[in-house]
């Protein structure tokens, strides 16, 4: 596997992908680590998660460094991510045993009737690029507290971010065994799933991606979360505070070069705000700096790899053909690397590209409503259902609204975002299962009900 610098085209290094030998010793080694790692105190692995919290902040400029080197990520967007994954590591280290405590039911008297929650065994992580630290921690810092093991596979363009995570966990002190990187390509991911050791899976990734784990996982009744695309709205109604909703709408859009299911992708505003916010909106986004991620100055990097940016570029192109206005960006930059500017489309047609279809990277479909109820039309109008926001100086109203944008998460003045305190997840085709919070923990547990009488 080749890591290969997106801003400058250059190879990095070289890691040798795992024959079918040491995928198989890996597995062995996953089952035997689950027997005793299920057995320890679960106040023993929050403190171990702890000890991986404190590893991820002793060593965040370097794994920030390997981030952007392997993907593009401008340096303070990877150094604040590895933060974040510190954060996750603290709130299982402090939550993880309220979460999965026993549940006492009612029952006759002198029986005792409860709920506790089991691991099932090694999970399966298939994990995209694109926040390649923070996705890994959302699924190993819950299910390995909760007792299983893991068991990454890592995108390919990522290799020195998956081998670095392992090392997280080793230096920390976690057993053999409880969390492992697998260096294979995608093509083996159903022959692993299918395998009995492996017992449940989690994928973030694409739709087709996810159909096939999914298959597969049913095929073997495993259980599986899937979190994949989105095309979140982001709706601007007509009393909202204009500049705060263009100020973050930007960075809703172009963090992390856009390459986000949760970015806000399509901008659904009320008439009474259009104008005002698309200026707004166009200043801002003209105003982002891009340039070399390792620049701390530099608020959009390289696009992951040269062949992701010209499928971007040909869903802008199609949708101008169609009739969209191009009011900012719309050409890859000339220069080395896979650079692509962040881009705005007014005047979108139904059923274009960037209507239609998720885009991944720091492209904006800008729409003027005339009512609320055409907002919220606009906002339903996909087959995905992640997430959304909305923005409204009444907040009552703007949770009235919320209640009717179909997602798994929406935000009323605010972007959104994942946060270890809520759960995460998205419907449709983004995908089924809930990360983080509670919900998340208890995923990959049995709820196993014991009566004692």
């Amino acid at each position: 596997m080749n890591a290969i610098n997106p801003a400058t085209g250059e190879r990095i290094a070289t890691y040798d992908e795992h024959a079918r030998g040491d995928v198989d010793t890996a597995l062995d080694e996953a089952n035997n680590a689950f027997s005793g790692w299920r057995e320890r105190p679960i106040r023993e692995r929050e403190r171990l998660l702890e000890a991986a919290g404190d590893v991820l902040r002793r060593n965040k400029r370097a794994y920030a460094e390997t981030m952007t080197e392997e993907m593009g990520k401008p340096i303070g967007q990877a150094t604040a991510e590895v933060e974040k994954c510190a954060w996750i590591c603290d709130h299982y280290a402090e939550h993880a045993s309220a979460y999965l405590e026993d549940e006492h039911h009612p029952s006759p008297p002198g029986v005792t009737a409860k709920t506790v929650h089991q691991p099932l065994g090694p999970v399966l992580a298939v994990m995209p690029w694109n926040f390649p630290f923070w996705q890994v921690f959302r699924f190993a810092a819950p299910y390995i507290t909760a007792g299983n093991v893991g068991l990454l596979k890592h995108a390919s363009n990522v290799p020195g971010c998956a081998v670095a995570i392992e090392d997280v966990f080793r230096e920390a002190g976690y057993p053999e065994g409880v969390f492992q990187t697998l260096l294979v390509s995608s093509d083996r991911v159903d022959g692993i799933l299918a395998d009995d050791r492996v017992r449940a899976a989690t994928l973030t990734g694409s739709g087709p991606a996810g159909s096939a784990v999914a298959e597969t996982a049913g095929n073997h009744l495993k259980k599986t979360v899937l979190e994949l695309g989105g095309s979140d709205p982001f709706v601007v109604l007509g009393d909202a505070d204009v500049e705060s909703a263009a100020e973050t709408g930007v960075w809703a859009r172009n963090q992390n070069g856009g390459q986000s299911c949760i970015a806000a992708k399509r901008f659904v505003v009320h008439t009474d705000a259009y104008d005002e916010f698309l200026d707004r909106f166009l200043e801002g986004v003209e105003s982002l700096v891009v340039g070399d991620p390792m620049d701390d100055g530099t608020d959009v990097g390289p696009q992951a790899r040269p062949d992701l940016m010209g499928e971007l570029h040909e869903q802008v192109e199609a949708s101008v053909e169609a009739g969209a206005t191009l009011a900012a960006g719309g050409e890859p930059l000339d220069r080395e690397g896979a650079f692509y500017p962040p881009t705005v489309l007014t005047d979108v047609p139904d059923g274009c590209p960037v209507d239609s279809e998720e885009t991944f990277g720091p492209v904006a479909a800008v729409y003027e409503v005339t009512d609320v109820e055409a907002a919220i039309e606009l906002a339903n109008d996909t087959e995905f259902g992640l997430g959304g926001s909305v923005w409204t100086e009444d907040r009552e109203r703007g949770e009235r609204v919320a209640g009717r944008i179909e997602a798994g998460c929406v935000y009323v003045n605010q972007l959104v975002k994942s946060d270890p305190r809520v759960p995460f997840g998205g419907i449709g085709d983004s995908g089924h299962g809930r990360e983080l919070s509670e919900a998340g923990i208890k995923e990959f547990v049995n709820p196993k009900t014991v009566w004692v009488e």
